[in-house]
């Protein structure tokens, strides 16, 4: 599933910070976040039972981030795996490929994907088959529409803009702090989106908790005025216990 939270622009130190969440049944093989193949140009996690990704950057400082859509009547077993879209670019970033995007749109599960040079970044939603640019200001996406108002999504938005607005420097473990919000949002605030009751409830938290599926890691990406990028992700086992660490920094090329 995953929910991620942008800030643009918002912060005299760092153009861009993003906080964000994978959701994920704990059985999937996952690799933790590092540099990919002989190039070593890729950094992200990986899917090991599908072999893409859910969010990366690479050293040109390229983005692409990904979401479900929660939109269970129009799932497709014989999709193409989504996470195949966020690798296929960082490897290979082209000018157009939202109309790529478009073109293929009809091959995926819901999705929404964020995309872009670090300073000029979109979401492309293929339900709506719609890009929309990141311009300044602050943003939430889960499992909807960019910016739709879910609790989660709003209450994440809100402690970025209010972290982001005291103008101190940008403390990771902060981030990490919202991105471990585990309270649910009453019933009555609910999204009704085709799914039981209890999962709404159960998905209803920025972290999310479960025996089977649940947060399965958390990242924390800041780029600051001199294109210095910082990368870290915390991974979590079924207990909501932090199992590892990953840290990495490096300068855009």
């Amino acid at each position: 599933m995953c929910i991620l939270f942008v800030a643009v622009n918002q912060h005299k130190d760092y153009p861009l910070i993003i906080a964000a969440n994978r959701d994920e049944f704990f059985k999937r093989g996952t690799a933790q976040s590092h540099f990919w193949g002989p190039e070593q140009n890729m950094l992200a996690g990986k899917d090991l039972q599908a072999g893409g990704t859910w969010m990366g950057i690479n050293k040109q400082g390229f983005i692409a981030s990904l979401t479900n859509i929660r939109d269970p009547q129009k799932v497709r077993a014989d999709a193409i795996t989504r996470g195949e879209l966020v690798s296929h670019y960082l490897r290979t970033p082209v000018n157009n490929y939202q109309h790529k995007l478009s073109l293929n749109k009809a091959d995926y599960n819901g999705y929404n994907l964020l995309f872009g040079k670090w300073h000029s970044l979109a979401v492309y939603n293929n339900h709506l088959d719609k890009t929309q640019p990141l311009t300044d200001g602050y943003y939430g996406l889960s499992n909807a529409t960019l910016n739709s108002p879910w609790p989660k999504t709003n209450k994440g938005v809100e402690m970025l803009q209010q972290y982001c607005q005291n103008g101190h420097d940008i403390l990771p473990e902060k981030l990490f702090e919202l991105l471990l919000d585990k309270h649910l949002a009453a019933d009555q605030d609910l999204p009704q989106t085709g799914i039981p009751i209890e999962w709404e409830r159960r998905l209803s938290a920025i972290f999310i908790t479960g025996e089977d599926y649940g947060t399965r890691s958390s990242t924390v990406l800041t780029i600051d005025k001199d294109q210095k990028v910082q990368w870290q992700e915390r991974s979590y086992d079924n207990t909501a216990t932090c199992i590892a660490k990953q840290s990495f920094q490096f300068n855009i090329n």
